[in-house]
């Protein structure tokens, strides 16, 4: 089924009775070629780019849920590519330009709105942080701009340009950044993977991980055992635990990250802002919720839900910058758990097992690197070699030392990135 302007208006005039299933509900076959763990954004894309740039078809999604029902559903949406370091930077861009291309290749609407990102800095040391990273976005080939502060009036007249402690000085404006709608990335692709042939198993949760001399042989699930030449462990903030089936340790500690929405509003807020004092960051969505977020709550944990005090922080971020929403009611809050390397960046690389590869680390950057994640780990399972743009992000410059990439100049403390 394609969709077109022509087909959505039929079916609204005739009850939406025609629409079939978007993708097949098939029971597991006992081998395939590839197997991905992890029926989220990053795994779908991988099965997707797999059949689509490579022609591997014979692969399974397991997901031990349902499709879209992890971090991809439930996240702040937000997409750019305003990353400084090499090995980010050519990443994220690379990420972005899949984003400007999604729609159209997978005929499918995610809803991706490039309204633009501003990040808003209060003193001259910031301004200063800002000049260079905007101008090592530009050097990149992505777009940056710097406003002062009448610049920032003039797209954002409604924060409190005046506040006491964090006065707004300026801001660096990432033109081509912006939102897509999280759960339709997963269904867009979700679609695509589908009608490539590719198996998306639901309700099969991964239990163990069969490995003889070295080789990865298959996997063991709620439904049966499942054998497999190549296995992807793709599942972000439970990363060390399936890892562990493995007999793997991964630096990775998994950590909250709360996020919160309030009530339908009047179109208001026209790009996505993140304050640069609060590590609080906002945008209006389609349906006139204003979604918003803030920092970690700082302790390892797995438990989907957050603590009160990181709730009550980013709160008075958001009054500290925009008072005029302290009239708006919060309709709900949920927690994702974030797989969080010591230098905040990702890994997407083979292991030591012949077989078994990992994409994991995403810290708060997962969402926006949905398709840059799946091109690079489907490029590395087909090829054997990673791609250019994920060349850098290698599991070992932990055990080395050699390659680390401190994006925020944080150090080594997992839930400080």
């Amino acid at each position: 089924m394609r969709f077109s302007g022509f087909r959505v208006l039929r079916e609204g005039l005739t009850g939406n009775r025609g629409w079939g299933a978007h993708w097949r509900d098939p029971a597991p076959k006992p081998e395939y070629d590839v197997v991905i763990i992890g029926g989220g954004g990053h795994g779908l894309s991988t099965a997707y780019y797999l059949a689509r740039n490579h022609g591997i078809t014979n692969v399974a999604v397991l997901e031990k849920g349902y499709i879209g029902g992890g971090n991809v559903g439930r996240n702040t949406t937000i997409v750019r590519a305003n990353y400084f370091l090499p090995g980010n930077s050519e990443f994220y861009s690379h990420s972005l330009r899949l984003w400007e291309g999604l729609e159209q290749d997978l005929n499918y609407n995610v809803m991706h709105s490039q309204r633009g990102l501003i990040n808003l800095f209060h003193s001259d040391g910031q301004r200063d942080a800002f000049v260079r990273r905007g101008n090592a976005m530009a050097a990149q080939g992505d777009d940056a701009v710097l406003l002062d502060r009448e610049g920032v009036r003039r797209h954002l007249p409604y924060l409190d340009f005046d506040n006491t402690r964090f006065p707004i000085y300026g801001g660096l404006l990432h033109p081509r950044g912006g939102t897509a709608r999280h759960d339709a990335v997963a269904w867009g692709y979700a679609r695509g993977a589908d009608a490539r042939g590719v198996d998306l198993i639901q309700n099969c949760e991964v239990t163990g991980i069969d490995i003889e001399n070295g080789k990865v042989r298959g996997v063991q699930t709620t439904r049966g055992a499942i054998r497999a030449r190549k296995v992807a462990i793709v599942v972000a903030g439970r990363s060390s635990q399936v890892a562990a089936m493995a007999g793997l340790r991964l630096p990775i500690e998994s950590h909250v990250l709360q996020a919160f929405v309030t009530e339908g509003l009047k179109p208001v807020i026209d790009h996505v802002i993140s304050y640069g004092m609060g590590h609080f960051y906002m945008s209006q969505s389609d349906k006139g919720g204003l979604v918003f977020g803030g920092d970690l709550d700082f302790y390892a944990s797995y438990a989907a839900r957050g603590n009160l005090p990181l709730a009550e922080h980013v709160m008075e971020a958001g009054m500290a910058l925009m008072p005029m929403i302290g009239k708006a009611k919060v309709l709900r809050s949920w927690g994702g758990i974030m797989d969080m390397t010591p230098d905040g960046s990702p890994i997407i690389d083979r292991t030591d097992t012949e077989g078994l590869y990992l994409d994991c680390g995403w810290c708060y950057g997962g969402f926006k690197a949905v398709p840059g994640s799946g091109w690079a780990l489907a490029h590395l399972m087909a090829t054997g070699q990673p791609h250019a743009s994920a060349a850098k992000f290698r599991l070992d410059r932990f055990r080395t030392g050699r390659g680390l990439m401190d994006e925020e100049g944080t150090g080594s403390q997992h839930n400080l990135h």
